[in-house]
């Protein structure tokens, strides 16, 4: 199949890039997409390079004063397994309250996770879960997790379920705790909460 041509010139700006992802999404593996436009994309190769990486290909056929075209082809029938941190590092560094240290943040993603980090003897108050099932994996550090049945102690290594609408909470030991959410992608809904403790309450 020869090249698509996407001219962007008339197409709202806020509709580009979900325009030029929709049509990449569909390539077969080899085809690909000329860009048409009249600056260089680079945020839209950020974007590529953050969701899409090892999957494409980004060359560049025309790069003048108000003209740019480029060829983004292609490469994998679907974006490849990447590295994304390293829990040790992220989990080095001092805190002193409630911290996200890291977070999944592709926005094609069907998974949200977050790397919750509480100083030494911190907490995030007890409260009830939402509509998703929740796998905690204690990265570091010790301390409990609050429940309607009483208390469970946590330390480096554990996985914890919790089941959705449970109620829980967390309370560091004197060595900090840092630990690992994984759940079902949900749409942000409007929270007044500062951002790192609606996050680290997921």
């Amino acid at each position: 199949m020869p090249d698509i041509t996407l001219d962007v010139h008339e197409i709202p700006k806020p509709q580009r890039h979900p325009k030029i992802f929709s049509l990449f999404d569909g390539l077969a593996v080899g085809e690909a997409i000329i860009l048409v436009n009249d600056h260089d994309p680079r945020h839209l190769h950020d974007e590529f390079e953050a969701d899409r990486a090892g999957g494409y290909s980004w060359d560049y056929l025309v790069r003048e004063k108000r003209d740019y075209q480029v060829r983004i082809g292609k490469t994998t029938a679907t974006t490849p397994p990447r590295k994304l941190g390293n829990t040790a590092e992220l989990t080095n560094a001092s805190v002193d309250a409630a911290d996200v240290a890291w977070k999944l943040t592709s926005p094609d993603r069907h998974l949200d996770s977050n790397l919750i980090r509480l100083a030494a003897d911190g907490e995030i108050a007890a409260h009830a879960g939402g509509e998703v099932d929740v796998l905690v994996h204690v990265i570091a550090g010790s301390g409990q997790l609050g429940t309607e049945s009483g208390d469970l102690e946590v330390v480096a290594g554990d996985l914890v379920w919790l089941p959705r609408r449970s109620q829980r909470a967390f309370r560091a030991g004197s060595d900090g705790l840092s630990y690992l959410t994984v759940h079902t992608h949900r749409e942000p809904t409007l929270n007044i909460e500062p951002l790192a403790l609606r996050d680290a309450q997921s």
